[in-house]
């Protein structure tokens, strides 16, 4: 069976629906808050307003502090473990290069940047909907005070 044979099994075998399949432990990853944001962040959508494709800026490289300064409230910690399991898992590329001190940056590989197109739409969602969220549970405390 060739490599593509086997990764075409893969895809029919694989149902996040079946508590041992391992996409679940994927999923589980890209639903963080963290994550969504490092990827819009690398991805080049530094600007607060609801990301536009017209005038999206270009996906780059940026150090840890970069990221670390765009991500308001992000711990050393959680930032460090999110950049880790995105390398792990192949979407960001982290990069040291040997100067004094040491340079370390982190890019999106092409499959991060997939993901980023999928996990832009819902950051823009929680953006431009955050009013009517908000309207629902002050109505939903009015009515449970």
């Amino acid at each position: 069976m060739t490599a593509a044979q086997k990764r075409a099994q893969a895809k029919v075998e694989y149902n996040a629906f079946l508590a041992g399949c391992p996409s679940r432990q994927l999923l589980d990853r890209i639903s963080d808050k963290w994550v969504v944001l490092v990827l819009c962040a690398l991805a080049g959508e530094n600007n607060p307003e609801p990301p536009d494709a017209a005038h999206a800026d270009a996906p780059k490289a940026m150090r840890y502090s970069e990221i670390s300064r765009l991500l308001a409230g992000v711990s050393q910690k959680m930032l460090t473990q999110t950049l880790r399991s995105l390398e792990h898992d192949g979407l960001l590329t982290r990069t040291v290069t040997p100067t004094v001190p040491v340079t370390v940056s982190y890019e999106l590989t092409d499959l991060g940047l997939s993901l980023h197109h999928m996990t832009r739409g819902l950051r823009n969602w929680a953006q431009t909907h955050m009013p009517e969220v908000l309207a629902h549970r002050e109505n939903r405390e009015a009515r449970t005070s």
